[in-house]
């Protein structure tokens, strides 16, 4: 009889990693309009931390078990009725939207089809899961701030997965590129296409303003929001894709009133991205303004391992979990 089970990451309580563990589940079948993708891998995420430890409880709610896992790189196992834009077979790429929550640690997952995209022919799958989450500096960089040639861009987070993408995106657009970074990270952050790499936590945000103000800054922390946008020039814009978990009400509310106080509004946006973001996503590692930066790999039975060195900090690019199957 065929096991319609598979494995995935669990978590019955709130807590630290270790309260993480595989178990099994029923394996998805996709519903109309639905992909069925045998997952070959996925990276750990800063929102997930925050979910498995309750700080968004609000939003997750109580009811356990729960899951982990926000993107994802496999192969297309089935469609639903009515999908279109891949086959069964394909390499794709993708992220679970806002409204699916977590799940992409397991053997399989069922995504809308136009969540999806093609992964580069050259691009080997368990290194491609580290770059679903570039496509969040995609939009902050081009669609959001409208990054310039000749632009002075400051990218807060720089080692990280995001503000990795955004070093080396905003070098391909031409701009000059401050990263921060931790000390021991700041070669790596040049070796993306940093022309300026600064130890974030020896430099405070009023000396970074020297020799002159930036045009944008990528902000992947979200605390500490005030300081960071004073550096801005006139015109100047600052995203911010993540905000202080200790003061939520306040942060947002900061945020909010930025687009009516002060100069430089402070745009905000949560990633959700569907298939042209992932097409423009290909055309950049196809062309070579982008390339996947994984520090290092875990077997899916070690993703507990996986968060606790994502919270230990220091990352340089993405921690990406394999996915093996018997």
């Amino acid at each position: 009889m065929e096991d319609r089970t598979m494995k995935a990451v669990l978590f019955d309580r709130f807590g630290g990693p270790e309260v993480l563990y595989v178990g099994r589940v029923p394996r998805p079948r996709p519903a109309p309009g639905e992909v069925l993708v045998r997952v070959r891998a996925f990276s750990v995420n800063g929102g997930e931390l925050a979910a498995r430890s309750g700080r968004v409880r609000i939003v997750t709610g109580r009811r356990f078990p729960q899951r982990v896992g926000l993107d994802f790189t496999g192969e297309v196992a089935a469609l639903g009725a009515g999908a279109t834009g891949v086959a069964v077979g394909d390499r794709v790429w993708g992220v679970l939207g806002r409204s699916a929550g977590f799940g992409s640690a397991a053997e399989y997952v069922t995504v809308p089809a136009e969540r999806l995209g093609r992964v580069p022919d050259a691009l080997d799958l368990v290194a491609a899961a580290a770059l679903p989450v570039a496509t969040t500096a995609v939009t902050a960089l081009r669609d959001r701030a409208a990054l310039r040639p000749g632009e002075r861009l400051l990218v807060r987070g720089a080692a990280g997965g995001v503000g990795s993408a955004a070093v080396q995106l905003g070098r391909a657009y031409g701009a000059e590129v401050t990263g921060l970074a931790r000390a021991a990270n700041l070669d790596f952050v040049r070796a993306l296409g940093a022309h300026h790499a600064v130890d974030h936590r020896t430099v405070p945000p009023a000396e970074l303003g020297r020799p002159g103000p930036f045009d944008v800054v990528l902000d992947t922390a979200g605390t500490g929001l005030r300081a960071f946008r004073r550096l801005l020039g006139p015109g100047g814009r600052m995203v911010a894709i993540a905000f202080d978990l200790t003061r939520p009400a306040a942060s947002l509310g900061y945020i909010a009133a930025s687009a009516v106080h002060g100069r430089g509004r402070v745009r905000f946006f949560s990633g959700n991205p569907r298939r042209a973001l992932f097409d423009d996503l290909a055309r950049e590692v196809t062309e070579g303004n982008l390339r996947p930066s994984v520090d290092r790999v875990f077997p899916l039975e070690e993703t507990a391992e996986a968060h606790r060195a994502l919270e230990a900090g220091g990352v340089r690019g993405k921690y990406v979990v394999r996915v093996d199957r018997g």
